[in-house]
């Protein structure tokens, strides 16, 4: 058998995993992976119910599993409490306790949603990226000061700090996503300005003599923001620190027309992590108005990175592929004249598809 621990979380969680189990349990009896669910508690929810964002119950259980399949947490009913109990506490928390290294974030450019992208089609057109962000490093994890005085004047701080082996393996990971993809890698950094960013670029100029057939592109990233915005479809995978792939990242899935559509992996030392990045919309939350389609696609990267399971992360992405050529949209993404449906609609429509 193979565990999986869900973790609904906040918000739209519950409804958009439990869109991507019942799509892992269709797989699960097509192509017979032997798969098991545990649910636990994180987030705001395991405030409520524990007073802790994150119980060392629960990580102990995410450690010993598979993978873990994660729905979202946070919303205004927990702005108040104190910031050491926050529900993103639980993020941080799962990331450093399972060794989350690496996130990948791949945001494609679906023909049938083409409309719903804020640049021009013919700009945007069969963009298909995949994004490797360090996860457990850089100025994220470096040492802060919230308040100090100097002669009088208030002043705060935050530290990036990078070693050698912290690039190497992020890098690494950049390296090999190209080799399976298009065998392009961009490198982005800020070694005109950040001594961390020199020591990077030094390193991944060293690595890129191991992977001679991928095309290696060095780039700032200001410049990598705006060419991402003048001509996506340039990109194959970009790596890059911790910061600036949380900007570049989310930059990109604008492009794309919806957070909901978009699924992520965070690989692990021990257990790797998939989440749609939706966050929780605490608004829709209950409405089963939400879109499945990233979490869904998450549960597909875990069937590919985690269970090695190729040929069923296939058919749930071309299940998807279907539905959205089909005319099925939930309410984010609906035009005139395509079929307008619920949460559970959706879901059921993929799940029809596999």
């Amino acid at each position: 058998m193979k565990k999986i621990i869900v973790i609904p979380g906040d918000g739209i969680g519950k409804e958009i995993t439990d869109s991507a189990v019942a799509v892992l349990k269709k797989v699960d009896e097509k192509f017979n992976i032997g798969l098991e669910f545990e649910y636990r508690d994180a987030g705001g929810a395991s405030y409520d119910k524990y007073g802790e964002p994150l119980t060392a119950e629960t990580l102990e259980a995410c450690k010993a599993a598979d993978a873990v399949l994660f729905g979202a947490v946070g919303g205004p009913k927990w702005d108040n409490i104190e910031v050491s109990k926050r529900p993103e506490k639980a993020l941080f928390g799962l990331r450093k306790g399972l060794g989350l290294y690496g996130n990948l974030r791949p945001v494609k450019i679906y023909d049938a949603l083409i409309d719903g992208s804020p640049l021009k089609p013919e700009i945007v057109a069969g963009s298909d990226i995949l994004i490797v962000r360090e996860l457990v490093g850089g100025i994220y994890f470096g040492e802060r000061c919230e308040s100090e005085f100097v002669d009088g004047v208030e002043r705060a701080w935050d530290t990036e700090i990078y070693s050698v082996p912290e690039i190497e393996r992020i890098v690494k990971l950049g390296f090999e996503s190209a080799q399976k993809r298009r065998k392009k890698l961009t490198s982005v950094d800020k070694a005109n300005v950040l001594a961390s960013s020199r020591l990077w670029r030094r390193v991944v100029k060293e690595m890129a003599k191991n992977y001679p057939d991928v095309e290696l592109n060095l780039m700032y990233v200001d410049n990598c923001a705006a060419q991402l915005a003048i001509n996506p479809k340039q990109f194959d995978v970009i790596v890059t620190s911790n910061m600036f792939g949380d900007i570049l990242s989310d930059e990109f899935a604008a492009i794309g027309g919806s957070l909901g559509l978009l699924p992520s992996a965070s690989i692990g030392e021990l257990t790797s992590f998939f989440e749609s990045i939706s966050g929780s919309a605490p608004d829709i939350a209950g409405k089963n108005i939400a879109n499945p389609i990233g979490c869904i696609l998450s549960a597909a990267m875990l069937l590919r990175f985690s269970l090695k399971e190729e040929k069923a992360a296939h058919a749930v992405e071309m299940a998807v592929d279907k539905t959205l050529a089909d005319g099925f949209r939930t309410a984010e993404i609906y035009k005139d004249g395509l079929k307008k449906c619920s949460t559970t609609e959706m879901t059921q429509a993929i799940v029809d598809r596999i």
